[in-house]
């Protein structure tokens, strides 16, 4: 899902990384960047699940896309969410893989009690973004072939590590998914993991793609120096 507010794609263009239901640190960072119409805020999927505040963090995100240019970036926990409304076969793989953390923060017992307007905004989650100079994308790609024609498997599920090669684009990826147990973002130049691994005691990051500056915190919404 793409918000845009007037003239947008402008200023700052900033990235946010896997939230996993921290809606404290999400809330800290967010403070942290302090948004305006002129930003532009991609962030980059699997904002639910495992953590216990995914519907505060989709609250969150919802209040976030009035206030700038706000791109949601879907990611395979979303989808996981979203097969298991459309194919009942699917929902023990998503709950074992922290659905039930998300139907406790919504206090339901089925997917389909999410509220309407949560569920719409998952289901207007985008496949990936595209500047002028960076590809945003939840998990990875395929670096012969244009994004367009990426499929689902790689742009949620693949691993970004020290092999990826550049895209074939010669643009900037920023990805999650692949979580830095570190607490720092992986940045080989022509690609950047931000997933900092915040619901296991890492760090939320968020990153400027333009100046590479960063805001993190902790899920308990303690900022971290840098």
């Amino acid at each position: 899902m793409i918000f845009l507010l007037g003239n947008a794609l402008t200023d700052r263009t900033i990235a946010i990384g896997d939230i996993h239901g921290c809606a404290s640190a999400l809330n800290s960072v967010l403070e942290a960047i302090c948004p305006t119409q002129c930003d532009t805020i991609i962030q980059l999927g699997d904002a639910i699940d495992r953590g216990t505040h995914s519907r505060a963090v989709i609250d969150s995100l919802l209040s976030l896309s009035k206030q700038c240019a706000f791109v949601f970036v879907r990611g395979n926990h979303e989808e996981l969410l979203l097969d298991a409304l459309d194919d009942t076969d699917k929902l023990a793989r998503w709950l074992r893989n922290g659905g039930t953390d998300t139907l406790r923060a919504y206090g339901c017992d089925r997917p389909e009690n999410i509220p309407a307007d949560h569920l719409e905004f998952l289901r207007g989650s985008v496949q990936y973004f595209e500047s002028e100079r960076h590809i945003f994308v939840h998990a990875g790609y395929i670096d012969d072939q244009p994004m367009a024609g990426q499929p689902g498997l790689a742009l949620r599920w693949r691993v970004t590590n020290e092999n990826s090669r550049p895209h074939c684009s010669g643009k900037t990826v920023i990805t999650g998914h692949t979580a830095q147990k570190s607490g720092e973002i992986l940045d080989l130049g022509h690609v950047k993991c931000i997933d900092t691994n915040c619901v296991h005691g890492g760090w939320l990051t968020a990153i400027n793609a333009d100046n590479g500056e960063m805001w993190q915190s902790d899920q308990y919404g303690k900022l971290r120096s840098r």
